[in-house]
């Protein structure tokens, strides 16, 4: 007798929960200087099961950890090292992922196809980037064939470079335009810290210094509260002289950790797990190199085309902020303004810091906290571009709207 093997349905993805670490200054008297990578997303992974009691260990099916520099302590296997080091039994699983500014996206919409075709139940997937202890690009080796055999532009390696590149082939991008939105990032941020809209999300560090011995670190270590246009105007251009780009409207180097728990939508009803959002779509797209801050203009495209939906659908848009213009490129493509307050409520990264294969776990920790702030939104969008020519998006819906048609009903995202 012949056995016909079960060919399982897709099920819902669900966000049940993101955390963060601080995100501190990548430098010699930065916050985590004598704190290992390793040890930040332990620390958020140790959280996520903290707080979610009613979630069995050995319930975990695997651990995706991204980092974009996987060597020293950001190497040797991170998802299973995180794993073994978080306490989590033997028995589970974990690997690496690296697509540097997207890691962690990566490591969600990896571990979210396992889930929907069965493979998995319950995941952890996260990012962490320690800048520095690994620079970014360093010890790098890469072919000589992208510039001898031009299929890479000599400048494309550098990130600032290319976001200068944008500035040169869209003249209307300005620099003012650029400052402003900055400075908008800033405030924007300190306001959320100030009504407590940043901040749950965050866990307690214990931090060391030779001078100071150790300390706990509960905020980030980046802002730059009352920042105005007059204070960046000036700054020095580092990546072309007479350029536009500045480290008033860029994302500060940075180091840091984040980590979610994802899971089926039936699995989280029969485990009493919150559900913060569904995931709807998800899709990632190339383009030239030398640009690459355009990458989300075509990823959103071809998620939205896979969900159904149009940019008018989108309530919520959580947007890295690699590069003030990369931003804008985006916002001018969709035809949103520049102050569209539908964009980064709660400011970004040239605010808080990015943490580059952490951050896209940051964006969708953000937006699930927008979403229960928000019922009257339904769909929301995380994106953000990534080094070499590519661009990210997941779509996620609210279940909090009255529309929303996941599996979870709604009362299931109540707090656990």
């Amino acid at each position: 007798m012949t056995t016909t093997a079960r060919r399982p349905q897709l099920r819902d993805v669900v966000f049940v929960e993101g955390v963060r670490t601080p995100f501190g200054k990548a430098r010699p008297d930065g916050l985590y200087a004598e704190t290992r990578a390793d040890d930040l997303v332990v620390k958020a992974v140790r959280e996520l099961l903290r707080r979610h009691p009613e979630l069995p260990a050995d319930r975990v099916d695997e651990v995706a950890i991204a980092a974009t520099t996987q060597s020293g302590d950001q190497g040797i296997t991170l998802g299973r090292t995180v794993a073994v080091l978080a306490g989590l039994p033997a028995s589970v699983p974990g690997y690496a992922i690296d697509r540097m500014c997207a890691g962690g996206m990566t490591a969600v919409t990896t571990t979210a196809a396992g889930i929907a075709s069965g493979q998995q139940d319950v995941v952890v997937a996260g990012g962490v980037e320690h800048m520095g202890h690994h620079p970014m690009g360093f010890d790098a080796d890469p072919n000589p064939r992208f510039v001898s055999e031009r299929l890479v532009a000599p400048d494309a390696l550098n990130m600032g470079v290319t976001a200068e590149n944008i500035h040169d082939r869209m003249p209307h991008l300005t620099k003012e335009r650029a400052d402003a939105y900055a400075v908008a990032s800033q405030a924007k941020y300190a306001k959320a810290v100030a009504n407590g809209d940043v901040g749950p999300e965050i866990v307690p560090v214990a931090v060391r210094s030779a001078e100071l011995g150790w300390g706990l670190a509960t905020a980030d270590e980046l802002p730059r509260p009352g920042t105005t246009i007059a204070g960046i105007r000036d700054l020095k251009t580092p990546f072309r002289p007479g350029g536009r780009v500045t480290a008033g409207n860029a994302s500060p180097l940075t180091d840091g950790a984040t980590a979610c728990l994802l899971a089926a939508g039936d699995i989280a009803d029969g485990l009493g797990l919150p559900v913060r959002m569904r995931l709807v779509a998800s899709a990632f797209a190339g383009v030239a190199p030398e640009v690459m801050g355009l990458g989300p203009i075509p990823s959103t495209e071809k998620a939205l085309a896979r969900a159904g939906l149009t940019i008018d659908d989108i309530g919520l848009f959580e947007v890295n902020e690699a590069f003030a213009v990369q931003v804008l490129a985006f916002l001018d493509h969709f035809g949103l303004a520049d102050d569209d307050a539908r964009v980064n409520p709660y400011g970004g990264a040239i605010a808080m810091g990015h943490p580059l294969a952490s951050s896209g776990v940051r964006l969708m920790t953000q937006l699930a906290h927008e979403f229960e702030r928000n019922p009257q939104v339904r769909y929301g969008i995380t994106t953000m571009c990534v080094g070499l020519g590519q661009g990210g998006t997941v779509i996620w819906e609210n279940p909090h709207h009255p529309d929303y048609s996941g599996h979870t009903t709604p009362s299931s995202t109540q707090e656990a």
